[in-house]
């Protein structure tokens, strides 16, 4: 890794790549983004993205290209069967991962699809450190269920502890004497725990799961799609791992687990996704499902081009000059976040910024969604998209209560390679004044609430006039600025 040290008193990321290719932005007028707003139904997703100035929604498909994965997308071969380009995705993965089978998919959700249905059966339990909404669902829908085992130190909201994402071992040999080893579909364990603010699984936890899996005939699966972070996180903070280069430490890690699923448009900066697969029998019970679900075995729903970009994105992401970017803005963001007072999650993890909505709003009850509201309020404030990551992201029980999540989160997610600091400042000026005006922010209730996944698409509308208040204060503050 590039170590820069500075002359002068301020400590900022520093990029080490160039921007050769940019894309305008525009920022509506507050008042626009009230209306904006209010057509979506209070919902970020629904949000049209020529409305919005920052986009940080999700690293999911809208991290930076580089100048070699472009280029590379020059060259796929468009066969339907016994694509080259296939063969050199399949070839980098083993590499890799050192895994024999690996099978296509075009997003890590179709993985999560493909995986609970072979492997999950009605009655049969799935521990992880913590769920994630889509992979939840596939599970439950298989009649499966989910229990979290993350340590009690991972939902603490501040701490200095470095892997808030490690699985309590204890908690899991419980479950599996509960259970019975015959029940337990698979251990997932997700490298970079989404719900819970990005936080990294260290490999000595990981190495703790495998042996228990391994000592009850049980498969370790890891959710891989945020593994570009955990591996910098790895490498700086573990200290087993200083003296290994990214490569070593991504093989101690395949190497402790079954399976390894992972969406592209996460790991590798491209479009896409696949399962990585140890053994045979297991290979062959998920390959038909493939060509049923996703399209044929050399290509799985992703484009060859896509296909190239991804080989090329997968290599990269073992270079540490590319991993650390996005880990070191987000730390910049959380610690000044934190130094003026606004409620972050600390030690700032990967994928984004998470701020701290139940001491944010603290005013707001989770049954009006405190989250989805301070998103709401900060896309008016700022014209930035962010993700509600909460209570309105679960689901209802069967009986119609309402499940209360551990966190109320706001993800500002920091894509790859996306934003320069300047943008990332601004962020921090407008939540800080957002910040000290949180109590005009109110709840949200819903108009319109689908059964599954009601955060992509249900809708909301305020509980008071709030909205417009933020509006009026906003103008008085800031006279005819955007």
């Amino acid at each position: 890794m590039s170590k820069i040290k500075y002359f002068g008193d301020e400590t900022i990321p520093l990029e080490m790549h160039k921007v050769r290719i940019v894309q305008k932005l525009g920022l509506p007028p507050i008042e626009r983004r009230l209306e904006v707003m209010t057509k979506a139904g209070n919902n970020t997703f629904l949000l049209p993205n020529e409305e919005v100035f920052l986009d940080m929604l999700t690293d999911s498909g809208v991290n930076a290209m580089s100048d070699q994965q472009l280029a590379a997308m020059m060259v796929a071969d468009d066969a339907y069967a016994g694509s080259a380009t296939y063969t050199r995705l399949e070839t980098k993965l083993r590499d890799i991962f050192g895994m024999e089978y690996f099978l296509p998919a075009h997003q890590g959700r179709a993985c999560e699809h493909i995986l609970a249905k072979v492997l999950v059966t009605p009655g049969s339990v799935v521990p992880m450190n913590y769920h994630f909404t889509t992979t939840k669902a596939h599970i439950t829908l298989q009649g499966g269920v989910v229990e979290e085992l993350v340590s009690d130190a991972g939902l603490e909201v501040t701490s200095r502890l470095p892997f808030k994402g490690d699985m309590d071992i204890g908690k899991l040999n419980a479950v599996i004497a509960k259970w019975g080893a015959d029940k337990v579909a698979f251990v997932r364990v997700e490298s970079g725990t989404n719900l819970i603010g990005g936080q990294p699984v260290s490999i000595e936890n990981l190495a703790a799961v495998s042996a228990v899996c391994r000592a009850n005939g049980i498969m370790l699966v890891m959710d891989a799609s945020l593994l570009a972070d955990n591996l910098h996180f790895n490498k700086t903070r573990e200290p087993s791992c200083k003296d290994l280069s990214i490569r070593e430490i991504t093989r101690k890690i395949a190497d402790l687990c079954d399976i390894i699923y992972f969406s592209a448009r996460k790991l590798g900066c491209a479009r896409g996704g696949g399962i990585c697969i140890r053994h045979q029998d297991v290979y062959l019970k998920m390959r038909g499902l493939v060509p049923l679900y996703e399209g044929f075995l050399t290509y799985g729903g992703m484009s060859v081009r896509e296909i190239e970009a991804l080989t090329v994105g997968l290599e990269e992401t073992m270079d540490e000059d590319m991993i650390n970017q996005g880990p070191q803005f987000i730390a910049y963001m959380v610690d000044e976040l934190d130094r003026r007072g606004v409620p972050v999650i600390t030690p700032p993890g990967g994928l984004g910024c998470h701020v701290d909505a139940k001491r944010f709003v603290d005013h707001i009850p989770q049954s009006q969604y405190p989250a989805g509201a301070l998103a709401s309020a900060l896309y008016i404030a700022a014209g930035i998209r962010g993700m509600e990551r909460g209570t309105l992201s679960e689901q209802r029980e069967p009986d119609g209560r309402e499940v209360f999540s551990n966190m109320e989160l706001v993800r500002l997610a920091l894509p790859r390679r996306v934003f320069t600091l300047s943008q990332v400042k601004y962020a921090i000026d407008r939540l800080s004044w957002l910040h000290a005006n949180r109590r005009l922010v109110g709840g949200l209730t819903f108009v319109e609430e689908p059964e599954v996944l009601r955060f992509f698409y249900g809708l909301l509308k305020p509980v008071s006039d709030w909205q417009e208040r933020l509006v009026a204060k906003f103008r008085a503050d800031f006279g005819d600025s955007l």
